[in-house]
């Protein structure tokens, strides 16, 4: 018995692992946490993005959900690894005039395609974007301000980001 189960385990799992690599994946995701600022904030807030892609790869979805954030002004998906801070690709939601006060639940939905894109990415395929969040080279950034005085006194009031996450395709984990 036990062989029978066993080599069905090693399929069922390399399934999943090839299920998570193919290129036709279409779902992205990504956690948003303020440690994953450049440079870190210091906050409650969390976040997650989700991403579908539609099977003519002409259209991208989104939900964007925020939990203990103040203030939002903006989100988007910027160009850059890990640790990096890089140019807006696509907007995401406002902008807002500041102190808007506390947000929790689905921020933002929406569509994005080619025409869309800016920045760097402007008058380009949404293949370019799929591509760059496939390799791992884009997150998404929730900016907040409360419009007063001066900025990045603290949670509510960080106009270059608040929290973040870089997207991955669903079922793989960040390096």
């Amino acid at each position: 018995m036990r062989h029978k189960i066993f080599p069905l385990c090693i399929v069922l799992v390399l399934s999943g692992i090839a299920a998570a690599q193919d290129p036709g994946t279409r779902t992205f995701v990504t956690h948003l946490e303020g440690s994953q600022e450049v440079p870190p904030r210091e906050t409650a807030a969390t976040g997650q993005a989700i991403f579908k892609l539609s099977a003519d790869g002409t259209e991208l979805q989104y939900r964007l959900i925020v939990a203990n954030i103040e203030n939002v002004i903006a989100a988007h998906i910027h160009l850059a690894p890990a640790g990096s801070n890089g140019d807006v690709v696509a907007f995401l939601y406002g902008p807002v005039e500041p102190g808007g006060g506390r947000t929790s639940g689905v921020l933002a939905t929406g569509t994005i395609t080619s025409a869309d894109l800016v920045g760097p990415l402007a008058g380009q395929d949404l293949s370019v974007l799929i591509s760059a969040m496939v390799s791992g080279g884009t997150y998404v950034n929730v900016h907040t301000n409360d419009g007063v005085g001066d900025v990045n006194t603290g949670p509510g009031d960080f106009p270059g980001g608040e929290i973040r996450g870089q997207i991955r395709l669903a079922g793989t984990r960040n390096k």
